[in-house]
């Protein structure tokens, strides 16, 4: 996995044994599958069946529990087995040539799959992994949203706050490498004061202690992305969402059973019913060089992870992954999971909008745009532990974006999440056109959600006019629907002025800067985004 956040590395040799591979052993059925039909909350969660009733998803044996007697058969070969996915009906094990014949020969197995791409040991010196930076810019301000201010307002999120869609009651799991502080810091205490943060889990130790200090604090800085809080300091993308932390990859080695990890991490949090995904971690080589991946591999179907990422989305979660940082490397292309199709892939802009260098490149090798949409990613904002810090990555940019995600399912919950994704990219400032390293562009939440309104019904941009915008001292609405009123918020969220029955407001008195336009009509009410010159 490429650590996307910073690019520290360090360099060491392995060397490979070709005695025994990891291999993936395919059973044949579900034989107690009618017991899952026949009471699905013995396996899923209310939570989970609701969101696909709300989707009209139908249940199917993926959603089946795997058979344990299956999993005990291969541990009466000798098989440690550890990892194992009901959605792949399988479970990985290590094997040598002659074991690989055994398990064929089981009745039980359909079929057996190997996780290497290469049959030859290699000594290989690797990259190191993602580190702490002891340089890292900690910074305090005293205002809401504080220097967060402006990749919130980048992707448009603040017209969803403002209408308070600010991800209330939408569950968000957090893949990632460790959350060190997220149990102690200030910067995390208004999520657990809110019973925000529902579970956590160490899917490599298989514990419960994913808060250890000695872990990546990888995943506690994307987790502030979205939910940190420090009043009048920082506010993350959603910050009222609630979080399922799970622990998915091991930061001291590079294997290939960490995609197992992060399949079984899903499937837990289809379990409990979460709506969003989002994941800054991503594949193509390893310690073990018999595993790396091709370009020609990243076509959202080669890599378990990605077969993975795609069957969660067809449950209805909706799935975010960073396209990765490897823009200026020899390999710059996107990495697994966020080569699938049906996963949004999140690539990485500075404040002006440019395409941060390190921004990995599309498409899939199938010629599939990725990334999806960008974000900010450079000398973007976020929480560890009691304070705000910058940082640069697609890994950043990721959770930005998810933040939005949720703020949008809670605003259209029914709303299909395939049509969601196109949605999402429709209103991205490069639609119709895309570039291989932002995709379709910076993401524009506010503008999908004034597109839609509750019925899912399309609402024409001419609706309303604002004019002159930028304006200098009074502000038109030009309108054939009645309006109720007009309410000014400044880029506090703070509401400065309202006026009712009328087309106009004046804003001659206020300083220059950005400002949001609450537009109430007869049924609806509209968010627009204007100037004070």
């Amino acid at each position: 996995m490429k650590k996307f956040l910073l690019f520290c590395f360090l360099t060491g040799y392995l060397n490979v044994s070709a005695q025994t591979e990891l291999v993936f052993v395919y059973f044949t059925d579900k034989p107690n599958k009618a017991a899952f039909y026949a009471n699905p909350l013995s396996e899923l969660s209310q939570k989970s069946l609701n969101r696909r009733t709300a989707l009209g998803i139908s249940l199917n044996d993926q959603d089946a529990p795997i058979e344990q007697s299956y999993l005990q058969n291969l541990q009466n070969l000798g098989f440690t087995v550890i990892d194992y996915s009901k959605w792949l009906n399988g479970a990985a094990v290590n094997a040598t040539p002659a074991q690989k014949t055994i398990l064929q020969a089981q009745p039980y197995v359909q079929s057996i799959e190997s996780f290497a791409r290469n049959t030859s040991p290699v000594v290989k010196m690797t990259p190191g992994k993602w580190q702490d930076d002891a340089s890292i810019n900690k910074t305090l301000t005293t205002f809401n949203y504080g220097s967060g201010s402006g990749q919130i307002d980048q992707v448009n999120i603040r017209p969803l706050h403002l209408a308070g869609y600010t991800g209330t009651g939408i569950s968000i799991a957090v893949i990632d490498a460790g959350f060190p502080t997220v149990d102690t810091g200030a910067a995390f205490s208004r999520l657990w004061n809110g019973n925000h943060i529902k579970a956590a889990y160490d899917f490599v130790t298989k514990t419960n202690d994913i808060y250890n200090a000695s872990l990546s604090t990888h995943g506690s800085v994307v987790l502030g992305a979205i939910g940190g809080y420090l009043e009048d300091t920082f506010v993350g993308a959603a910050p009222d969402a609630d979080f399922y932390l799970y622990r998915s990859e091991n930061a001291t080695v590079e294997i290939p059973e960490e995609e197992m990890y992060w399949i079984e991490a899903a499937e837990e949090a289809d379990r409990k019913g979460v709506e969003v995904i989002t994941s800054s971690l991503g594949y193509n080589v390893f310690d073990d060089t018999r595993y790396n991946y091709t370009y020609a591999d990243m076509n959202g179907s080669k890599s378990f992870i990605a077969r993975g990422a795609g069957i969660a989305a067809e449950k209805g979660i909706f799935v975010l992954a960073a396209a990765g940082n490897a823009g200026q490397q020899p390999w710059h292309y996107l990495t697994t999971p966020s080569d699938n199709a049906k996963v949004f892939s999140i690539g990485s802009v500075d404040s002006a909008g440019t395409a941060s260098g390190f921004s990995s490149f599309g498409p899939n090798s199938l010629g599939v745009v990725k990334p999806d949409g960008s974000a900010q990613g450079t000398g973007t904002t976020t929480v560890y532990n009691n304070a705000t810090i910058i940082v640069n990555g697609t890994s950043i940019s990721t959770p930005i974006a998810a933040g939005g995600v949720a703020c949008l399912i809670q605003a259209f919950p029914t709303m299909d999440r395939e049509q969601m994704r196109t949605k999402l990219r429709q209103t991205a400032s490069l639609y119709p056109n895309h570039s291989d390293q932002t995709g379709y562009g910076i993401l524009n939440f506010g503008s999908l959600y004034n597109m839609v309104l509750n019925t899912s019904e399309i609402v024409k941009k001419e609706t309303f006019t604002l004019f002159p915008n930028p304006v200098k001292s009074i502000l038109n609405i030009a309108s054939d629907q009645e309006v109720q009123s007009l309410e000014i918020y400044d880029n506090l969220g703070r509401s400065i002025r309202k006026s009712n029955n009328q087309k106009s407001i004046k804003v001659e008195d206020f300083p220059k800067g950005t400002y949001y336009l609450k537009i109430q009509a007869k049924n609806k009410t509209y968010y627009e985004k204007f100037l004070k010159e």
